[in-house]
């Protein structure tokens, strides 16, 4: 697997190595020990979890502050824009966004360790995502930041008008949003 850093310290962009010819295609979607080498992480995760969303579709920006997650993130099927928000009051980095497409082709993963919100815009017809997490879901923990806070200033792709759910479009501004440490 190919590691790369992003514009946020920590948040790396994954890309395993893909075997394919003319019959399809194979790839480790995760191995532990590989993962555990190639980020300099040691975490476990505990939950698996896919959803599907029609074309539109904006989910985040999501956190819990308490129980917080790091999240494993891949499309398997469609396109999507995925954006991660370091929310770490220390972090030099505090308040900033880094976002890149993940989709069935590019078969990219982004790591988002605890510490940061996280979203994601649906760009193809339908998307399914699946991400693995390291803490469990605890709803009562939960907070969401609007997508289109302007002190973030996330660039979301043109041309799309999302499609929130009730809570995404209640979500707090960034300045009145429980943060990190």
């Amino acid at each position: 697997m190919k590691v790369s850093p992003t514009a946020l310290a920590d948040v790396l962009l994954i890309e395993p190595k893909v075997f394919g010819d003319a019959r399809g295609f194979f790839f480790e979607s995760f191995n532990q020990k590989a993962f555990s080498l190639a980020t300099g992480t040691d975490v476990t995760f505990v939950q698996d979890n896919h959803s599907r969303s029609a074309q539109g579709v904006l989910r985040g920006l999501h956190y819990q502050i308490q129980q917080a997650q790091g999240k494993l993130v891949r499309v398997v099927q469609g396109k999507v824009f995925d954006v991660a928000v370091d929310l770490r009051r220390s972090s030099p980095q505090f308040g900033q966004w880094v976002g890149v497409e993940l989709s069935q082709d590019n078969h990219r993963q982004l790591w988002i360790p605890p510490g940061f919100a996280h979203g994601f815009l649906v760009l193809s017809q339908t998307a399914e995502f699946l991400y693995k997490t390291t803490d469990y879901y605890a709803p009562e923990h939960e907070r969401c930041i609007a997508w289109n806070d302007p002190s973030i200033g996330i660039q979301w792709p043109e041309g799309v008008s999302p499609l929130l759910s009730a809570k995404d479009a209640a979500a707090c501004q960034f300045a009145q949003a429980p943060v990190f440490e």
